[in-house]
């Protein structure tokens, strides 16, 4: 790994972003996916939990109402569509062939070019253990990356195989390679995590109090992106 981070390739046109919870896109990506949608690419969402165990004082019952409208309009901020839910258990998420099966069938469903998931390795880039829910989401991701363009796998997770993944972008990864400039975007990645203000409430975090951690995440990645904010991401090509 070079010290500079690489500009994201742009021979894309259609993105699936696989993750964990709801607000897991939208702590550091948001604004990438702005940019994006900004400059005509799409990019649709695909949660495998409704983040019902997210929030300490409130039943899961109530917080996976709660979390899921409030992902929607966090979505709808940066101009993210469609918005799915795959209901796997919040805080339970094992690769299974269960989870397979759903993610090969998405992948053959979307058809997307770009795919975005969040951090599979073992710790976080603040050097703290890792959640098993992130961990296990990335790694089937790209398991399923490979399983969904050979139409003899999971024959019955959708009519055709896709194969036409050409990357995979992982949010948050200790090891980031590539970055997408948010230059003009911070604004719009900012309102889309203070639409998850019931959750936000929940942690502590005052209205207005996400702009600083997040203006230094991207100021961070910008000294290694020619000092211009950015979004890092790891990339495997596929």
């Amino acid at each position: 790994m070079t010290d500079d981070l690489q500009p994201m390739p742009d021979d894309w046109t259609r993105a699936l972003a696989v993750v964990a919870h709801p607000d897991d896109m939208e702590f550091g990506s948001a604004g990438a996916v702005a940019a994006w949608t900004a400059a005509g690419k799409e990019v649709g969402y695909l949660l495998l939990t409704r983040g019902e165990a997210g929030i300490d004082s409130m039943p899961p019952e109530q917080a996976r109402k709660v979390r899921e409208e409030e992902q929607h309009a966090s979505a709808a901020i940066v101009g993210a569509s469609p918005v799915e839910f795959l209901d796997h258990p919040d805080g339970g998420i094992e690769r299974s062939p269960q989870l397979r099966h759903d993610l090969v069938a998405a992948l053959r469903r979307h058809r997307p070019e770009l795919v975005i998931t969040f951090n599979h390795h073992d710790f976080t880039f603040t050097g703290k253990w890792n959640s098993p829910d992130h961990r296990n989401t990335g790694r089937a991701v790209l398991d399923a990356v490979l399983d969904a363009g050979n139409r003899w796998i999971l024959p019955d997770a959708g009519a055709e195989p896709w194969g036409g993944v050409k990357y995979v972008a992982i949010a948050g990864s200790v090891q980031p390679t590539h970055a997408v400039d948010v230059t003009g975007h911070l604004d719009t990645a900012l309102a889309s995590v203070e639409a998850h203000a019931v959750y936000l409430a929940a942690l502590g975090v005052p209205p207005g109090g996400a702009r600083v951690p997040l203006e230094g995440f991207v100021n961070a990645a910008g000294q290694r992106f020619g000092g211009r904010p950015a979004v890092p991401f790891e990339l495997i090509t596929c």
